[in-house]
């Protein structure tokens, strides 16, 4: 009895250790399995791959570098081209110019400086309508309010000027004209003309206390022209204003003249000579010309803050990239070294 039970558990002991031995071989296959697998696939956090991804990224941040390099010298360029459009326009001011409507002028003043010639007529007339003449080279109506001045020409010290200041046309919108008619005896000249100025106020010329340095004032400062003897001549008047840079205004007229012949009826005329003149104003416009600055500094110093903005993002993004391309470089250095020192 004793004999069977030892041999019985002798078996069972071997029985015990072949099935030890058995999971043992199966987890040694299963190992090598594993190590098999993990020589195929490699990892992830290799140093190599490691190494290919800081690389790509430096050389993105290289680029973008460069691009917002690019944009820079663009800011800096558009600065100084904004700089020079802005001084350009500040040196070459834009004329502007506007038409004002009025209901009425204030009447003009029309110097006339005859010299030997008669004034015969002088009529105010409305919608372009003159009546026929009437005994020409005679004298007729004068229905015009009509000052005479004397004065020294302020370009010659020497010289005496006789002039006869009408007060010209107002109602704009009635077409209100004035005609007025000379006479001139005969004469040793080959031609035969009569000077006249326009000045801007009749009135302002009966309100100044010395008339003669006010018409020196006004043929200082205005052209004069002329009307010849012989011609009916139309002058149509338009008015222009401008204003100055230092804030004065000054006033011009521009005329279009119109010249139609007179035929001569008069059978005793000898050389006598008639002059026939109508002063009317063009259009109810006055023209006002000023200059105008198209350089607006706001304009300017909004585009210059931006440009500024844009520099300064760009300069920030270009440092930090370069912060954080020093630091990938020394990350990969210190990676090597280790490895190096592993292997060593």
């Amino acid at each position: 009895m004793i004999g069977q039970e030892i041999s019985t558990s002798y078996e069972e002991l071997k029985e015990d250790m072949e099935q030890a031995a058995s999971s043992l071989v199966g987890g040694t296959e299963e190992v090598d399995e594993e190590d098999g697998s993990s020589t195929i696939l490699p990892d992830s956090n290799s140093p190599s791959v490691r190494f290919s991804k800081s690389c790509l990224k430096n050389v993105f941040s290289v680029i973008l570098l460069f691009i917002y390099l690019l944009l820079m010298a663009v800011a800096v360029f558009l600065v100084y081209q904004t700089i020079t459009d802005f001084r350009e326009k500040l040196k070459h001011p834009v004329m502007s110019v506007s038409y004002k409507e009025v209901p009425f002028y204030d009447a003009p003043g029309i110097a006339l400086y005859p010299g030997k010639a008669e004034l015969l007529t002088c009529k105010h007339h409305y919608y372009d309508y003159i009546l026929p003449l009437v005994n020409p080279g005679q004298p007729g109506e004068i229905e015009c309010t009509i000052q005479r001045v004397s004065y020294t020409d302020p370009f010659s010290n020497q010289t005496k000027k006789h002039a006869v200041i009408v007060q010209g046309p107002r109602e704009v919108k009635k077409r209100e004209l004035v005609f007025m008619q000379f006479h001139l005896n005969e004469t040793d000249q080959d031609f035969s003309a009569i000077d006249y100025l326009l000045f801007s106020s009749f009135q302002e010329f009966l309100s100044s206390p010395n008339k003669s340095e006010f018409m020196k004032r006004c043929e200082s400062s205005y052209s004069s022209w002329k009307f010849s003897g012989g011609f009916r001549t139309w002058v149509k008047m338009s008015l222009v204003k401008t204003k100055e840079e230092d804030g004065r205004e000054t006033v011009e007229f521009r005329q279009e003249i119109s010249v139609v012949n007179y035929i001569e009826r008069r059978t005793k005329a000898g050389g006598d000579q008639l002059f026939f003149v109508v002063f009317e104003w063009k259009d109810p416009f006055i023209q006002e010309v000023q200059d105008i600055v198209t350089a607006n500094p706001w304009n300017m110093i909004a585009l210059l803050c931006g440009i500024f903005l844009a520099l300064f993002k760009a300069a920030d993004f270009a440092k930090l990239s370069v912060k954080w391309m020093i630091k990938i470089r020394k990350r990969h250095l210190k990676r090597r070294s280790q490895i190096l020192n592993h292997i060593s």
